[in-house]
């Protein structure tokens, strides 16, 4: 059913992606639809108290929603009843869901398409960020003249290195004021686990590009046959000025086509690494389904204001790019007082 659609066309839709969740996570549901004792949909969803419903994987997940029949009338009030609950919440449902309710709001999702293969991506590129092609590819060099050569390690299935970017990443979250995901042992567990799943349709992909024998770049995501999500890219702060997060991208882009990837699904967010290397966008939408019940109550003092003045921060460069210095700033203290 997933891959009859190509909106579906996600890891995070897939049923390998919710069952290893649900190995750490109780909360973990799967509604079964049926239409005349015909399977038309399912629904992956965690239930946590009052009714209050949340995507699996709830805030690390850049894909949600329904996996469902073409033809399939699912009705959304229908369908969290009959899951029990009062609200269901979301940030990333995928497009042309049952579940999108009147209000919510849409966001894009950068992507890189490498349907017409590599050497037709960098024509892109030349066109449309020809800047940054070429400083990357001269950055690339002076690296290679000043450290050593590069090796690129693709869809390696290795433990350590993903251990060197997990800790790259915790390095990431406490410089930027963020929450550390991987100080919280089930999200380490999981990404574990799921570099261990390694079937045609379903894979953790864990890529480093490595200088002089040492790692400097690298990324854990997943894919489906033909689609890699971007997740979890970090890099080692030695080599920044050398731009190795741009350099680790461009090579896993060429390795991904290589291997059938056609597109990478950069995820939510403005980043600027985004924007320079994304030939298009995918929309992605926020907001929730509910019906009257205490827990959609409690739900909408809790989430909904905050959602929207989050909302009203992101979509204001200014308020943005303080918020970001802010944050920035807490961490840098942060990292001083533990140190």
């Amino acid at each position: 059913m997933q891959e009859a659609d190509a909106a579906f066309d996600n890891p995070f839709l897939s049923p390998e992606f919710t069952i290893t969740v649900g190995e750490l996570r109780e909360q973990t549901r799967v509604a079964v639809v049926e239409d005349g004792g015909e399977v038309v949909g399912f629904f992956p969803f965690e239930r946590h108290p009052l009714g209050i419903g949340r995507p699996v994987a709830a805030g690390l997940t850049d894909a949600q929603g329904l996996v469902h029949a073409k033809d399939a009338e699912i009705d959304a009030q229908t369908l969290i009843r009959a899951c029990g609950l009062g609200v269901f919440e979301f940030d990333h449902l995928v497009a042309g869901q049952p579940l999108l309710a009147e209000r919510h709001t849409l966001h894009p999702s950068p992507i890189i398409d490498l349907g017409d293969g590599w050497p037709a991506y960098t024509d892109f590129l030349k066109s449309n960020s020809g800047k940054t092609y070429k400083s990357t590819l001269a950055k690339s060099r002076k690296l290679q003249r000043d450290v050593g050569p590069l090796r690129h390690d693709y869809a390696t299935t290795d433990p350590e290195p993903l251990r060197t970017l997990l800790s790259w990443k915790t390095d990431q979250y406490r410089r930027t004021g963020r929450t550390d995901r991987f100080a919280i042992r089930w999200i380490v567990e999981l990404v574990e686990r799921l570099l261990a799943t390694q079937t045609d349709s379903f894979a953790g992909v864990l890529d480093m590009v490595h200088v002089d024998g040492a790692p400097m770049a690298g990324h854990f995501g997943l894919r489906t046959r033909t689609t890699l999500v971007g997740w979890f890219p970090a890099y080692d702060t030695a080599y920044a000025k050398f731009s190795p997060g741009l350099i680790h991208h461009l090579a896993m882009a060429e390795a991904a086509s290589a291997a059938g990837i056609k597109v990478i699904d950069m995820g939510r967010g403005e980043k600027e690494y985004k924007e320079k290397l994304k030939t298009g966008e995918l929309q992605v939408a926020e907001g929730r389904v509910a019906r009257a019940s205490a827990g959609a109550g409690v739900h909408w003092m809790l989430r909904v204001p905050v959602r929207k003045a989050r909302g009203a921060v992101m979509a204001n460069p200014l308020l943005l790019k303080t918020a970001d210095r802010a944050l920035k700033t807490y961490g840098r203290l942060r990292t001083a007082l533990s140190a």
